[in-house]
């Protein structure tokens, strides 16, 4: 295609292009594709001119292009060496005192003995979280609520089996029968607080003692 711009030297119209694409071995289907290419390459120039769109390129022009894109390749390549250098100087400098060396391998060891320890010591503390008095204040709340939640409830079925004995008093063997079933027998109680936790813990918590 671009032979035919070189050789020319003249202004085209694509459709004339079209005509032209096959004889220099371009089908005229791909002659727009191609063209467009050369254009975003900056190998040929399109211009509108009135309603009509008019494509040219001349042989100095393209020469032009070539050598701009030579020059930045080569200040690119140039870049690419001096950044090259510094990196080397850099690695250089870093490797100063990193020389192998037993007092290098010596404080190595040391370092990862210290590591080892370290992580050691975090796992102990772990071990001791559930004796933290922070978690154990917030434990100390959430059992007194589930607590007083339970014996709400325990109320409340204490409550609901008197209205139903007053209410039928002729179906007391089937309620009494029921409860049963549901789990509520002759020793269902309300909980105390000393029974939640065992040991001396539920024990201060019953008494108030912190």
């Amino acid at each position: 295609m671009l032979e035919i711009f070189y050789e020319s030297q003249n202004f085209f119209l694509l459709k004339e292009l079209e005509k032209l694409g096959p004889k220099k071995g371009v089908i005229s289907q791909s002659v727009k594709d191609v063209v467009q290419s050369l254009v975003d390459d900056d190998l040929v120039a399109k211009d509108k001119i009135g309603t009509s769109v008019y494509f040219w390129s001349l042989p100095s022009c393209a020469g032009n292009q070539l050598r701009n894109v030579h020059r930045k390749l080569e200040s690119d390549l140039q870049s690419g060496k001096k950044r090259l250098s510094e990196l080397a100087d850099q690695c250089d400098t870093l490797k100063k005192g990193r020389e192998e060396s037993d007092e290098r391998e010596e404080a190595l060891g040391e370092l990862k003995a210290i590591e080892l320890k370290h992580k050691e010591l975090k796992d102990e503390m772990g071990q001791y979280s559930d004796n933290d008095p922070a978690a154990f204040e917030e434990m100390k709340k959430a059992i007194e609520v589930a607590h007083a939640a339970a014996n709400r409830w325990t109320d409340n079925i204490f409550t609901l089996r008197q209205w139903c004995s007053n209410n039928f008093p002729e179906a007391k063997e089937q309620l009494e029968h029921m409860y049963k079933e549901v789990g509520i027998t002759d020793d269902f109680d309300y909980l105390e607080l000393s029974t939640v936790l065992p040991g001396t813990v539920g024990n201060q918590m019953a008494e108030g003692n912190p």
